[in-house]
């Protein structure tokens, strides 16, 4: 995967580079702060503080352990400074784009603008599309109360009163069998 992806972001776009903080990682090609290997790079360091994520988790020596709180405790901080250092790499990663899409937004606007466009008129078909679902559910209980409504007054249009309605009700109840 890092392979992959680190040969996509190994080109530099034309112009001058955004102003750099301090600490803050030069592009996904330099090696972040306080990195061990001079060659990798971002993306590989994300990567490999996700598997190390993953390894902590599903260690063998949680598994084969004798005394349960001593396991849980030291896997516990393993498994936290492993997510604290993705997150870190993960916000160092975050900020490389930010940057780039910045760079992009000062040297070609109209790029920018573009793609709000395209995102503005997805959103909007999305959108559609739910309001055609709701419209659509709205018509078939709109059909059920009708269809509820319309059994409710038949009856009732006949019936003038509460004391014909028991009359009504009286005539549909069948006479009781005679015993032989």
């Amino acid at each position: 995967m890092a392979s992959s992806l680190s040969g996509m972001f190994s080109g530099q776009p034309p112009g001058p580079p955004p102003p750099m903080q301090p600490g803050a990682p030069a592009g996904l090609m330099s090696t972040p702060p306080g990195a061990k290997n001079p060659n990798s790079t971002l993306v590989d360091e994300l990567e490999a503080s996700f598997e190390a994520c993953f390894a902590s988790l599903v260690s063998q020596d949680y598994v084969n352990g004798t005394d349960q709180e001593e396991i849980r405790t030291g896997n516990t901080h393993c498994v936290e400074q492993c997510i604290q250092k993705f997150l870190d790499v993960a916000r160092q990663t975050e900020c490389f784009f930010l940057q780039k899409r910045l760079q992009l937004s000062i040297q070609k606007p109209e790029q920018v603008i573009k793609e709000d466009v395209t995102e503005l008129r997805s959103e909007l078909q999305r959108k559609e599309v739910l309001i055609q679902k709701h419209l659509a559910k709205l018509r078939s209980w709109q059909q059920v109360l009708e269809e509820i409504n319309g059994q409710h007054k038949k009856p009732t249009e006949m019936v003038q009163g509460p004391l014909a309605f028991l009359e009504q009700a009286s005539a549909n109840i069948p006479a009781p069998m005679k015993q032989t």
